[in-house]
């Protein structure tokens, strides 16, 4: 038996749009500098290193994807599943329980409690305040009142004339202990300007003020000396130190370190791009693998196991069905609803029996008599005896 599909009848092809023409940027367009062209060197490191990085890193990429898709399988199936059920869990075992406690014990605690609160500290101390602390601080108002309008009477009366002689008396003695420190004062000022400061005038005029200058002068030429003997030696130095030190470094760094580091940065570079295209190029044969491996899987197990369900067990469980189940559910519901039947007519049976028995007992039940009603029943209700109604009897 023929295990492959049928072939499916290609697609006809549609006609592809025509593609719009771009629209140019209003700004300036900018050119490109053409890449400067790879040496030698570049050359012939590429291919050998992208060779060894690509033997190296293809099972790398293979090992990586089969970790990938290993663990998404993991995530999925368990990890996934087993979170979720730590996490009811945790809701149940940590949250559940103190969200209860919080709303079914410390709530009603707690308005309690408020209520309790209210009734023993609230209440009663409004009361304190309505009953008794109002009236006191009412009364200390008044006494305070009273107080401070004797004292005010008592300022305005005693203190204030009081305070009035004492501030004149005062004003006479300022007056006289003025007049007598601005004499003294002003011998004081002829004393010192002609015993202090003319001679200190005469001193700084004669004396200080030309050693001063000649001091200056003499400053200014051992700075003088001593700036050209730091500048000599700092010129001595300078050079010493770029014979020795400076112009080797350079020519170090100049011949030897920056080629160095050229070639360096062009491996690096190269074993870099190796290293990304040899990447890229093994995820493609890793994906190409495990398709291959996706697809002998699938035709050495989902396929026959496909078959086998569609071409074996389908028509097997259709033919039980059809021949066993549907008859057996038939005959089910026939020995059902004849036990149903059974069972009503034996509790029929059954009540008539009860009925018969009470009857015997008790003699036949009474009939309800009528009750008298005052209003018609039944239709003469509608026309109150007669044809017509109220309103059109004549």
């Amino acid at each position: 038996m023929d295990l492959q599909k049928p072939p499916l009848a290609a697609p006809e092809p549609r006609p592809e749009p025509r593609p719009e023409p771009r629209q140019r940027p209003a700004g300036p367009t900018v050119r490109r500098e053409p890449e400067a062209p790879e040496g030698c060197l570049v050359v012939a490191i590429r291919l050998p290193v992208r060779i060894v990085v690509l033997v190296l890193v293809v099972p790398v990429r293979m090992v990586w994807d089969a970790l990938v898709v290993a663990g998404r399988f993991l995530n999925d199936t368990l990890l996934r599943p087993l979170g979720r059920a730590l996490l009811w869990l945790g809701r149940a075992v940590f949250v559940w329980p103190f969200v209860g406690l919080w709303r079914y014990v410390l709530v009603p605690a707690g308005r309690a409690l408020g209520w309790l609160g209210h009734v023993l500290l609230v209440v009663p101390l409004v009361w304190l305040y309505r009953q008794v602390l109002t009236p006191a601080g009412h009364a200390v108002i008044r006494a305070a009142r009273a107080v401070g309008t004797a004292l005010a009477w008592v300022y305005a009366r005693l203190l204030t004339p009081v305070g009035h002689a004492l501030m004149w008396v005062l004003k006479g003695l300022g007056a006289v202990l003025a007049a007598v420190g601005t004499g003294v004062w002003a011998v004081a000022a002829w004393l010192v300007t002609h015993l202090v400061v003319v001679p200190a005038v005469w001193l700084y005029t004669w004396v200080l003020a030309p050693v001063g200058r000649a001091l200056l002068w003499c400053g200014k030429g051992l700075l003088w000396l001593l700036r050209m003997i730091v500048t000599g030696i700092g010129t001595a130095l300078y050079w010493i130190t770029r014979i020795l030190f400076v112009l080797p470094a350079l020519a170090l760094w100049r011949w030897v370190l920056a080629p160095a580091g050229r070639v360096l940065a062009v491996v690096g570079r190269e074993l870099w791009d190796a290293f990304r295209h040899a990447w890229r190029v093994a995820g493609h044969l890793s994906l190409a693998v495990g398709r291959f491996l996706g697809t002998l899987l699938r035709w050495m197990f989902v396929e026959p196991v496909r078959w086998v369900y569609r071409r074996v067990l389908t028509p097997v469980g259709h033919a039980v069905r059809d021949s066993v189940l549907r008859p057996a559910a038939e005959a089910a519901r026939s020995v059902g609803r004849a036990t149903r039947q059974a069972l009503a007519a034996a509790r029929e049976s059954a009540r008539r029996a009860r009925a018969d028995f009470r009857r015997m007992l008790l003699g036949e039940p009474g009939q309800a008599l009528p009750a008298d009603r005052r209003e018609p029943s039944g239709r003469e209700a509608r026309s109150l005896g007669s044809s017509t109604t109220a309103l059109t009897k004549d």
